[in-house]
């Protein structure tokens, strides 16, 4: 069977993203082995400094890179393809700011019940999911793409405001549990906790391949989509949910991680060459994963000299490509 030029690219990047895994896996001041993975995973013993290293380091930040990549990248691709701009993005579009605003909330409102790992993962849902439907109707009555951007650029600056009000009253330990989560980390997913982070990320993933048909048909604008029958307010309505949950979840469990949603898929598709998002969903999927496993590899490398947040590595590698994305405009 022969292959075309845009599935050799997938299988590339697939094996791109295994060998970037296994480099990440193998990178830290503790030497740990392949037998050492695999008794960590069925056969762990406790007392064991590299099972015990790997159970509860290495396997679930990987895992965690993987799959916030993976959710990332197609939260990004979704909006950008609904709202037919490059530069749009949940973090640009304040999607990442509406979930932001909702965990500050939720782990310095005081209420137990909001503290949970249950409570703010909705939080964090709930709020990306009401932000995305306030820029879903705006978008319906601001047909200019710049404005639409800045009204997401205001709702993340509203947020911020209120994030800092709520801070100002909130004591010094939640104010430093926020803080540091707000810096970003793909260390504070759990062991216990990827099955069911894996089963959402990539149960919703799988969910937006359904929507291959309606997303090559909104590349050529609404009102030839609704000629050719497609329903467009489910679509959209169904768009911003999946980016909701995806977004929703990551931000909860790790933070706001920026600009890796709205890289991802411009330098997928400058690669791939092709509006079929059968290849745009798993390229910028597979793509994101290993942009998030380099930059972790970075911050592990460096981390004998400076200790950096995986935020200041995706932006130094996501806004020279929102400038270039400007400048490709004029």
């Amino acid at each position: 069977m022969i292959l075309n030029k845009n599935s050799r690219l997938l299988l590339g990047l697939t094996i791109v993203l295994l060998v970037t895994a296994a480099c990440n896996l193998f990178i830290g001041q503790v030497n740990i082995t392949g037998i050492d993975y695999w008794n960590a995973l069925f056969d762990f013993n406790a007392q064991e400094n590299a099972h015990l290293t790997a159970r509860v380091f290495r396997i679930p930040k990987v895992t965690t890179a993987i799959l916030a990549g993976i959710a990332l990248s197609i939260s990004g691709l979704l909006m950008q393809t609904l709202f037919q701009n490059p530069l749009a993005g949940p973090y640009v579009l304040g999607l990442n700011s509406g979930a932001s605003l909702l965990v500050a909330l939720a782990t310095m409102s005081g209420f137990s019940v909001f503290s949970t790992d249950l409570g703010v993962v909705s939080s964090a849902l709930i709020g990306a999911f009401a932000f995305g439907l306030l820029i879903l109707f705006t978008s319906i009555y601001i047909r200019s793409k710049v404005s639409l951007l800045l009204v997401g650029i205001m709702l993340g600056s509203f947020s911020g405001a209120l994030i800092n009000i709520i801070q100002t009253y909130s004591d010094a330990n939640q104010l430093k549990a926020f803080t540091l989560w707000s810096f970003g980390s793909l260390s504070n997913v759990q062991f216990e906790q990827l099955g069911w982070f894996a089963l959402v990320i990539l149960g919703t993933a799988i969910i937006s391949l359904l929507l291959i048909k309606p997303l090559n048909i909104l590349v050529l604008g609404d009102q030839n989509a609704y000629f050719l029958g497609i329903k467009i307010k489910q679509v959209r309505f169904v768009i911003i949910s999946i980016t909701a949950i995806l977004t929703g979840t990551v931000t909860a469990l790790c933070g706001p991680i920026a600009f890796i949603g709205l890289a991802v898929p411009n330098i997928c598709k400058l690669i791939f060459k092709t509006t079929n998002h059968f290849y745009l969903l798993l390229g910028s999927a597979l793509l994101g994963a290993i942009l998030l496993l380099l930059c972790d590899c970075a911050i592990q490398l460096l981390s004998t000299h400076i200790a950096i947040p995986i935020n200041a590595i995706t932006a130094l590698i996501g806004a020279p490509v929102v400038v270039w994305i400007i400048l490709k405009k004029f």
